[in-house]
């Protein structure tokens, strides 16, 4: 067995390092910590307003729209204005020995040493209020014990400068309550919309108690019944610091409380957009450093057009409000960088009954706006091609659905394209039972639908929009219609600088193959065939250059939407009620149709005309009109249909097979309606 000094000399390197390493931490960091805070200790001023300056939101121009946190830093409530029970319930919750120390408390620090050692783990824990003002105004929320002892040091500097009233005041003025609210007076605000002198003892706990986690234990945002448990806890403490009676406490416990709307000094431009970035920073890099580090956001708004898209939603609605329509959204992407350039969540952000719901993101049923998803799997699959023939005509499925199209019409033998086109729903009810349910989910997955989890819910319906689907996300799969197959992620934000104008980070556009560029471009030419559409949507789809569209209509008029692009630009839309009121009669074409026009015309007003190229694998073949298959080489005439096809599953049937006497003058294809007819005179 070795002795302690042969043990010594074995492991000396090792204990010199740690040594070394705990001197370092001993002498050094103090002064360096000293030395790089020093100036930011001089006022109270300086120590509360170090990390106090917000986000602003910049769009692609980089002109800034938007703003969050910034306008809560002007009050200050001077201590002999914040009641006495204010003082008493965080005094009693967070550091009852306030008065007694001298900054930081050694056998708190202790306890949560031996906690996070048996939780082999950084939990913290042991902070006094003023270790806390040091970590919430000068320091950030990294866990690690270099930053502990910055915190210990400057807390003991704090400490000796200035008295304990002027610490809680500081404190009491700068601390996090979450919803954007730093201080007492703005808390008693943004949570019950008064002053802070005006608060019962109920709503004064209430407030110490979401401090440990106010995010997670906002009444707005959070868990309440947790948030309540907590008020309990801080009434108990009240009580055992003998702060309050008995009675007293029994009362605010049980005392109905009554909440102020959160964000009531929300700015005005595009707010369901800004609070979509704001979500993502807060993913990026927690709520607390968002609100403190003074961060400047560029994003992919075009201001322009977010202003143009709201106004074309809200005069949209405003003419269907006799159609009982009270609502709409849009979004406008770049296919190719997934960037959004405009989403309208709603009409009105400051209607009280709606205008806070996002219905950009909120799961809708999308009528047959869902049905180009299960054609591109049919295509996929090779279990369709455009000439293939469907039937429209009185149909029972298995387990008695009998679907009918939207105009209660019957049209018999229809091409693909001629279904897809016109969004006849017998047809489309026939190629999802030919794709199958769980073909029709992958495909839905793969092209970025998110809301689609549990297939027992759906069955052949599911191509007429039985599912919920976000605008967001739907917008996402016809832009990949359009980029080809190649499927951009949504991108809200291009990069994020600090207060120094640092650069802290970039986001990069993430691309992925969802289905091959040939299905892509078949979608694309039957949802760009002006002619093809027009037997039922005449030019109601039509806009001044070549683009892909598809409307959809919910079950009882509760939502119409419409969905196209071109190669460069994709557009969603969507109006009806957020309470599923069925509107009247209010189709996706004559609804939401209006609204996508305009935008995609403004949009484009000065861009290049751009058409869908067919690539490599695909090829053109003319057909026999509604017989669904390929005219012979050797007979070919002028009036004859073509159609695309992907190599190799192009059919292989000819109409002189079927028509052995194949003749121009016999037998010819009608210029109107592409059919074959018998031209010869009786």
């Amino acid at each position: 067995m070795k002795t302690a000094s042969a043990f010594f000399n074995d492991y000396k390197r090792e204990f010199f390092i740690i040594f070394l390493t705990s001197l370092s931490l001993i002498v050094f960091v103090p002064i360096f910590t000293y030395a790089y805070f020093s100036h930011d200790l001089i006022s109270k001023e300086s120590i509360m307003n170090r990390n106090d300056t917000g986000v602003i939101l910049l769009d692609r121009d980089n002109k800034p729209f938007f703003t969050f946190y910034q306008a809560k830093y002007k009050s200050f409530t001077k201590l002999s204005k914040i009641p006495k029970r204010v003082r008493q319930a965080i005094i009693a919750s967070e550091d009852k020995n306030f008065y007694d120390h001298s900054g930081f408390s050694f056998p708190s620090l202790v306890r949560a040493l031996i906690t996070n050692l048996r939780k082999k783990e950084i939990l913290y824990g042991g902070s006094t209020i003023t270790q806390q003002l040091v970590k919430n105004a000068l320091l950030n929320s990294n866990k690690n014990y270099l930053r502990k002892i910055q915190e210990i040091v400057l807390a003991q500097e704090i400490e000796r400068r200035y008295t304990k009233d002027e610490i809680l005041e500081m404190y009491l003025n700068s601390v996090y309550f979450g919803e954007g609210s730093f201080g007492v007076e703005n808390a008693a605000i943004t949570y019950f919309g008064k002053h802070i002198q005006d608060l019962t003892l109920s709503e004064q706990a209430f407030l110490t108690a979401i401090l440990p986690s106010p995010s997670a234990l906002s009444p707005f945002t959070g868990d309440f019944q947790q948030a309540k448990v907590r008020q309990k806890i801080v009434l108990g403490k009240m009580f055992e610091e003998k702060y309050i009676t008995k009675k007293e406490k029994i009362r605010a416990e049980n005392q109905q409380i009554t909440f102020h709307p959160a964000l009531t000094d929300v700015n005005a431009s595009a707010p369901h957009f800004a609070l979509m970035v704001l979500d993502e920073l807060k993913k990026q890099f927690g709520e607390e450093r968002v609100s403190r580090s003074g961060l400047e956001v560029k994003t992919t708004l075009d201001r322009k057009l977010q202003s143009f898209a709201e106004k074309a939603v809200a005069d949209q609605v405003e003419k269907l409000r006799g159609n009982i329509v009270s609502n709409g959204a849009a979004v406008v992407m770049d296919p190719k960088t997934g960037d959004v350039k405009a989403l309208v969540g709603s009409t009105d952000w400051f209607n009280e009954k709606f205008g806070k719901v996002n219905l950009a993101t909120a799961p809708r049923s999308v009528g047959s706006s869902f049905k180009p998803i299960v054609y591109a799997a049919a295509f996929e699959k090779g279990l369709i091609t455009p000439a293939t023939v469907l039937r429209d005509e009185p149909t029972t499925f298995p387990g008695g659905y009998s679907p009918k199209d939207y105009d209660r019409k019957f049209r018999g033998r229809v091409l693909v394209r001629r279904a897809l086109a016109n969004s006849l729903n017998v047809p489309a009810v026939e190629v999802m039972q030919k794709v199958g349910l769980d073909n029709a989910l992958e495909m839905a997955e793969r092209l970025g639908i998110t809301t689609l989890k549990e297939p027992s819910n759906y069955g052949l319906s599911l191509v007429l929009g039985a599912g919920e689907v976000r605008l967001l996300d739907l917008t996402n799969v016809y832009a990949t219609f359009a980029n080809q197959g190649i499927r951009t992620k949504p991108r809200l934000i291009l990069e994020v600088y600090d207060k120094q104008k640092r650069k802290i980070y970039a986001s990069s556009i993430k691309r992925q193959k969802a289905v091959d560029p040939e299905i892509a471009f078949l979608i694309s030419s039957i949802l760009s065939d002006d002619k093809a559409r027009a037997e039922v949507f005449s030019n109601l789809l039509t806009i001044s250059r070549p683009a892909a569209v598809k409307t959809g209509t919910a079950e009882a008029y509760k939502d119409a939407l419409t969905l196209g692009y071109t190669p460069s630009l994709a557009v969603g839309v969507w109006v009806g009620n957020n309470d599923n009121t069925p509107m009247d009669s209010v189709a996706g074409s004559l609804g939401a149709a209006p609204i996508w026009k305009n935008i995609m015309e403004y949009s484009l007003a000065e861009s290049a005309v751009e058409a869908f190229h067919p690539p490599v694998g695909i090829v053109q073949l003319p057909i026999c009109g509604n017989g669904g298959v390929l005219i012979a080489s050797n007979n070919r005439f002028s009036y004859a249909n073509t159609e695309y096809f992907i190599k190799g599953k192009q059919p292989y049937t000819y109409c002189s097979q079927i028509y052995p006497t194949w003749n121009p003058n016999v037998l010819s294809t009608d210029k109107k309606n592409g059919e074959l007819k018998d031209v010869r005179k009786n």
